[in-house]
């Protein structure tokens, strides 16, 4: 099994993580409300941490419209998205970025919440328009698109 990384996980006051025969329990010492809905948050942040140390993940985003670009130099992502400057994103520690197309960025790491935040971020420098369905968008993502303008004339 490899390793990508590692992340500590802050436990509220009451529940408690244990490894029994190489199974973490997570136990909650009632069943009030408040006990149930944190043995549930982190019983899923612990799965989602094991996932990302395990396996990692990853989300891919497609870049659609005339001239929009993405390249890296060194560990920065950088965009042509059509503003007058290219824009430049860096994506800190334990994130890594590729691009194997000049339209397709992946993003990658152990960190879950990382991954989608820094994916968010890129995809909100251009977000897809639903006239022509320019913009950064996700793999798969579907763009609603609506009518333009009709070409006829007003009243004469």
């Amino acid at each position: 099994m490899s390793r990508i990384g590692k992340k500590p996980i802050p436990v509220p006051d009451g529940v408690e993580i244990n490894i029994e025969d190489n199974v973490l329990l997570v136990k909650r010492p009632s069943d009030d409300r408040v006990h149930r809905s944190l043995h549930g948050l982190v019983r899923t942040l612990v799965a989602n941490m094991v996932e990302g140390v395990t396996k990692g993940y990853e989300r891919v985003l497609e870049l659609s419209g005339v001239g929009y670009r993405a390249s890296k130099q060194g560990q920065k992502l950088v965009l042509a998205l059509g503003y007058s400057h290219p824009v430049e994103i860096d994506p800190g520690e334990g994130i890594e970025i590729e691009v194997p197309t000049p339209t397709r960025i992946v993003v990658r790491g152990a960190d879950k919440e990382k991954v989608g935040a820094l994916a968010a971020e890129i995809r909100s420098w251009r977000e897809p328009e639903p006239y022509k369905g320019k913009g950064v968008r996700y793999e798969g993502e579907k763009i609603r698109r609506k009518a333009g303008k009709t070409g006829g004339r007003g009243k004469k």
